[in-house]
């Protein structure tokens, strides 16, 4: 008698003994000794050799050309995009910062904070009521009252911002004098040239 080890299948995950009956050549009904045979030396169980593998390109369909032309039409605006996406991402991260920090000290105030914004609100709705009739009145009285009123109880700020506010309105009336300068040089060459070619 044999016994074989190996696997009875070929997707079996383990070694399974089993046990081949053969005839005995002399046919004289001696037992034999009990010896192991692998798998693989049986003729009857070698498994036939893989074929070869390999692969082929299937040529694009009408469906993958579209999606093609559609990802290589949409990739400039998916590249701007995300660059402004980078660009916008840390303004968001502050005003979101900003956002919590505001409801933090609204959550915990500092001394006298809410009278103090409730005489600033006022100044501001007497500023609505002292502009009656021009829309320039109702912008600018609310404003300069509530301004006025946010100076008396912040003065540190209101200076910081009024230097500041002060610096930048400097630089923009010299940019747009420097610009209507320019403008006003170029058009009298123009008118320059243009009477000198009416002379001519």
């Amino acid at each position: 008698m044999l016994k074989v080890t190996g696997r009875v299948m070929p997707g079996a995950s383990s070694f399974l003994p089993f046990t081949v009956f053969a005839a005995n050549d002399a046919g004289n009904g001696e037992k034999e000794e009990t010896s192991s045979v692998n798998l693989d030396e049986l003729s009857l169980y070698t498994a036939p050799p893989p074929p070869p593998l390999w692969h082929e390109e299937s040529e694009a369909g009408q469906l993958e050309e579209k999606v093609a032309t559609v990802r290589k039409l949409a990739e400039p605006y998916a590249i701007w995009c995300q660059s402004a996406y980078a660009k916008i991402k840390p303004k968001v991260q502050k005003v979101v910062q900003l956002g919590n920090d505001t409801y933090v000290n609204l959550q915990y105030p500092p001394k006298d904070f809410y009278p103090r914004a409730g005489v600033i609100g006022l100044a501001g709705v007497v500023g609505l009521f002292l502009a009656r009739g021009s829309r320039i009145k109702k912008v600018l009285y609310p404003t300069g009252l509530m301004t006025l009123g946010a100076s008396l109880y912040y003065p540190e700020q209101a200076a910081a911002i009024a230097k500041s506010t002060g610096d930048s309105v400097y630089d923009t009336a010299v940019q747009s004098y420097a610009a209507v300068e320019k403008i006003l040089k170029s058009q009298v060459k123009d008118k320059k040239s243009n009477e000198k070619t009416n002379q001519k």
